[in-house]
This record gives C-alpha cells, sequence and structure tokens, in this order.
C-alpha cells in the first residue's frame, strides 16, 4: 500500500478494529448472584465491566501486541471472575505484588515491619526492644512459615510455653505479630487478619500473676539516700532518680544544656513515649537537687552529667547491680513507686499532680487537649517536701534491709561503699 492510500485507509481501518473485536471477542450479558453485575464487551483490547454497580475497564494489551486468540481467552478468564463476583483488575493486581513479593516468610515480612516501624520508635528501634520478643521467641519456630498461611493454631503452638509463665513476653509478642500481619494485608498479600485474636482466644485466660516492681519503703529509702556519699556517677545519678521519681533513663542521659537554675527540661525524646508525639518534660528541681546536679557537674563528661567509665552514659545495669550487690530488696525503677505511695500515704497531694510528678498521663486525649497544664509549681512544692524526707530522715545509725539467702528474711547491715 502506497502513503496516499494509507493516508485514506489508515483513519477507516481504525475504525473498524473495534467493531471487529466487538464481534470477535464478545457482547454484553446479565450474569446473576452479585447482584446486578454487567459482563460488558473486550473493545481494542479492553474489557469492560461493571462489578458492584462500578463501571471498569481493564487493559488488555494493545492488539498490534496480543492476538485476537490471546485476547479472547483473557476476555473469558475476565468474565468468569466477574461471574463469580470477583474483580478482575484486583486479580491481576494481586498477582502482580505476589510476584514482587515472592518471598513471603514470616521472617522477610517481620522485618519489613520492623523497619517501617522505626519511624515511630525512639532511636530508630536501634536498642532492638520492640523486634526483640518477635527474635527471641517467634521466629526460631515460624521463621520460614509463608506469612500468608501461618493460622491462629501455629501462633497458639509457638507461645504457649509462655503464655503462664512469661505472660508479658508473650503479651508482646502477640501485639507485635499482629502490627506485622496488618503490614502484610497493606502489601496486598492474602492474610488473616484476626489471626492475632483468634490465637488470643485458644490460648485462653492466663495463670499469670504480675509481680510488682521490687521496691525499698520510704524509710529505707531515706537510710539508702543517706548512704550515697560518694561523688561517683553511680551515687549521684542513684540521688537524682531517687530526688525526682523520673525513670532512670532521662537520668542517665542528662545532659549540661538541659539544666537552667531551679528548672530541668528534659527533650521528649528521652521520655517514654511514641517518637515525635511525646512533649518535652519540666521537672522542678529542689535545692538538694541542685545540689546533686552542680556536683555532677565536676565529673562530667563530652556534656552528660553521668559517664561511663570509658564512653557514653553510665548504665541501666550498673545501677542495678549496685543495688544487688548490697543485696537490697529494691531496684532502680522501684524509686517510683516509694515515692508516689509516699505523697499519697504523708501529702494532701491530689492525684492529677501525683502523676504527673512521675510523668504519667492523666485523662484522655480530649481531656489533655484543653487541660494543658503540667503543674509545675505545685509540684515543685510536693517535691521539696520528699527532699526534705529523704536527705534529713535517716540517722547515722540507722541500717539498710538486706535479704537473708538462708531463711529469706530480711536482716540490717551497714552498705559498703561504692568502688566505681
Amino acid at each position: 500500500m502506497d502513503r496516499k492510500a494509507f493516508v485514506i485507509w489508515g483513519p477507516i481501518i481504525e475504525f473498524l478494529l473495534p467493531l471487529l473485536s466487538h464481534c470477535l471477542l464478545g457482547n454484553t450479558v446479565m450474569v446473576g448472584g452479585c447482584g446486578s453485575t454487567n459482563v460488558g464487551t473486550v473493545v481494542t483490547g479492553f474489557f469492560r465491566y461493571t462489578i458492584a454497580g462500578q463501571r471498569r475497564e481493564m487493559g488488555l494489551g494493545s492488539l498490534r501486541a496480543v492476538s485476537l486468540k490471546r485476547a479472547r481467552e483473557q476476555a473469558e478468564k475476565c468474565r468468569a471472575s466477574v461471574q463469580d463476583c470477583k474483580d478482575p483488575i484486583r486479580l491481576r493486581d494481586k498477582s502482580r505484588r505476589a510476584q514482587e513479593h515472592s518471598d513471603i516468610s514470616l521472617k522477610t515480612i517481620a522485618r519489613q515491619a520492623f523497619e517501617a516501624k522505626k519511624a515511630e520508635l525512639k532511636g530508630d528501634g536501634k536498642n532492638g526492644r520492640w523486634f526483640s520478643s518477635i527474635k527471641l521467641h517467634v521466629l526460631p519456630k515460624l521463621a520460614n512459615y509463608p506469612i500468608d498461611e501461618i493460622t491462629q493454631r501455629d501462633l497458639e503452638r509457638c507461645l504457649k510455653p509462655l503464655w503462664h509463665q512469661q505472660h508479658d513476653t508473650a503479651k508482646k509478642a502477640l501485639s507485635r505479630l499482629n502490627v506485622i500481619i496488618k503490614y502484610a494485608a497493606a502489601l496486598g498479600l492474602n492474610v488473616d487478619v484476626g489471626v492475632v485474636d483468634k490465637a488470643r482466644q485458644l490460648l485462653g485466660p492466663t495463670t499469670h500473676q504480675p509481680k510488682r516492681m521490687p521496691a525499698l519503703s520510704a524509710e529505707d529509702t531515706s537510710a539508702f539516700y543517706q548512704s550515697l556519699n560518694d561523688l561517683s556517677p553511680t551515687h549521684l545519678c542513684m540521688k537524682l532518680v531517687i530526688l525526682t521519681g523520673l525513670r532512670c533513663r532521662p537520668v542517665r542521659f542528662a545532659r549540661l544544656e538541659e539544666f537552667e537554675e531551679d528548672l530541668w527540661m528534659i527533650p521528649g525524646e528521652k521520655m517514654k513515649g511514641k517518637r515525635g508525639k511525646t512533649p518535652d518534660f519540666r521537672v522542678p528541681l529542689t535545692k538538694e537537687a541542685q545540689q546533686v546536679i552542680a556536683q555532677a557537674k565536676t565529673i562530667s563528661r563530652d556534656g552528660f552529667l553521668f559517664p561511663g567509665i570509658r564512653k557514653g552514659v553510665i548504665s541501666d545495669s550498673t545501677l542495678s547491680k549496685y543495688m544487688r550487690e548490697h543485696e537490697l530488696e529494691g531496684v532502680p525503677h522501684g524509686f517510683r513507686s516509694t515515692l508516689r505511695t509516699w505523697l499519697t500515704d504523708h501529702t494532701d497531694i491530689s492525684y492529677e499532680i501525683a502523676e504527673m510528678i512521675i510523668a504519667h498521663q492523666v485523662g484522655s486525649q480530649v481531656e489533655r487537649a484543653y487541660n494543658r497544664t503540667d503543674y509545675l509549681e505545685q509540684r515543685r512544692h510536693y517535691m521539696e517536701l520528699w527532699s526534705v524526707f529523704v536527705g534529713s530522715q535517716a540517722q547515722t545509725e540507722k541500717t539498710l534491709p538486706r535479704k537473708d539467702h538462708n531463711q529469706d528474711k530480711i536482716q540490717t547491715k551497714s552498705p559498703a561503699k561504692n568502688t566505681e
């Protein structure tokens, strides 16, 4: 065909091709079983159909690339899918996603979910706490299972040994698994999003009795505070933990620039809570606390108030080890409970202020949106009372409770000095 003939017949051919496809590939029919579903026609490489009241069009490829026979076969498959109340486009997209995610083992998807979750975790999840329950207790048994084949029975068998003995760990593992399963669903994988809830039902009620954090009494805390008389990071850090009632982490990582006279401004990233959603926390400093901070500044290093032996800051285990070595009944975190109990038993403090002192959130999200006070000056008054108590109640002859390993009773001995 010469150029002149092509110019004349080209538009005519392009007009006739859709009509030819219409005749060869199908027509319009009505299908029952899924409401009113109109299975449309394939026109120039497209399959048009209506499903769930929505008109859609699915490409089958250009007529130059796909033969009429191949187009008819694809159209028949699509028509059969619509008759079964299944959207051909969704089936095609699901198949493509499955090819993109050829490795859908639990270990692979779990790692991907963890990477996606890191943006919400403090320090990008580098300390590994979020993923540890999965890594230690789930992956050793289910790592290579395809995630879309994991059932509630699999999860039950995996976590049953922990359910009554290490219930908190098992609960964390289920919570993390729920996040991973939902992530897999977001990828388009055919997972059972209710599998975790079903596993929880199979595991049933637990016989586990939660243990309270061991803590010294207020009087013993006072005696312990008086024994901390070295200018070492361990003694000074422990003192500030006792005086403020804070968790150990923000105290251990305290920096010089966070303090201004009688106020300590702790960045939200150091406080417990979601990354980017935890506000800074103001701590009123008592006179005793200011003296401890002044002493700590003389031993600070690289801007940190409580440096470690070689680098970084003093570790959480160092504080715990100190109390264990002196055979004390409590742990550093327990001083929060001691302070909270003393405030309730010996002062007229309100619930809201007492909870704010130990950095607990009070009220619903809506209530906190309207009531934005942090009770700074009110907290200062009660923290001063606590500071006076722990700093003056203990006498030189007062001794600390220790554990009798033979009779499991409490006896009294004077603590040895810290060697750090």
